[in-house]
């Protein structure tokens, strides 16, 4: 695991539910981190909500994992836990229809616990008990530059989404963290009923807003899920890397380190500043 700049610890996150992944891709070349905005005018910029507006709190860590743990009779070795995720994953390697169901979450979960020491009747039900907790905003933050750059974009008259997949209640997720008067749609996995990156789940977010794929830009911080899946529907995209790495596979997608960029991102490839 690595710290931001920010201090939050820097976490991959492959289909952003659960998966706790310590980050392992080298950095990329800079030539491989295009400055260069999408080359259409924008209308409407989709956010993923986890690790790209909160980051998860020390709940979700070894220490956490072990506290959870105990409160089901189970015992763990938190400093195991990093390994345990990076063997844990291989569950979530499985989803290959992009339907949501919360089976390969839970069955990640438990294999995370069991890779960390837990033996026992317990594991099913602190897999559950964790499971649900992720779902709750209380244990989450905010990341310093999402306020600022939502109200900046809203300012500028550009429709904001969301896109999630997640099984957290997002108009709970807007209240909590008072983002209700920027976003105009938000969509689910959970009650959409597929995952990201599966074209339908990108269709459902655009139509809320009233948009073409043409007229939308995807934000996010996984390639797999919020870059390919956005651009499969022809929709633009953005790569979020917070920890300054990119992948050398970006493949001319626009990089930024700070949700702060994007707004002159977009304004240079409009061309003008928008007005509501």
């Amino acid at each position: 695991m690595q710290r931001g700049a920010d201090g939050a610890t820097r976490l991959n996150c492959s289909a952003n539910i659960m998966v706790l992944m310590p980050v392992g891709t080298p950095p990329a070349p800079r030539a491989a981190c295009s400055r260069t905005g999408p080359a259409r005018r924008v209308d409407a910029v989709f956010f993923d909500v986890d690790f790209t507006l909160i980051h998860p709190g020390s709940a979700f860590d070894g220490e956490g994992y072990r506290a959870f743990a105990a409160r089901h009779g189970l015992r763990v070795d938190a400093s195991r836990f990093e390994h345990a995720v990076r063997e844990a994953s291989v569950e979530l390697e499985r989803l290959q229809d992009g339907v949501y169901r919360p089976e390969p979450f839970l069955r990640y979960v438990s294999r995370v616990l069991t890779r960390m020491g837990a033996v026992g009747d317990g594991i099913e039900g602190c897999a559950l008990e964790i499971y649900d907790e992720w779902a709750l905003c209380h244990h989450f933050a905010l990341y310093d530059d999402v306020s600022p750059t939502l109200a900046a974009l809203h300012a500028a008259g550009y429709r904001i989404g969301l896109i999630s997949n997640t099984h957290r209640c997002l108009d709970s997720f807007q209240s909590h963290f008072a983002l209700e008067p920027f976003i105009t749609a938000a969509v689910s996995s959970s009650d959409h009923g597929y995952l990201k990156p599966h074209p339908s789940i990108f269709r459902a977010a655009l139509e809320r807003v009233g948009i073409s794929a043409e007229g939308g830009v995807m934000v996010g911080d996984s390639m797999t899920h919020d870059i390919a899946g956005a651009r499969r529907v022809g929709m633009a995209a953005v790569l979020l890397a917070r920890s300054g790495e990119a992948p050398e596979t970006a493949d001319g997608v626009p990089v930024i380190r700070s949700l702060a960029e994007l707004p002159d991102l977009l304004a240079g490839t409009n061309g003008r500043s928008r007005s509501r």
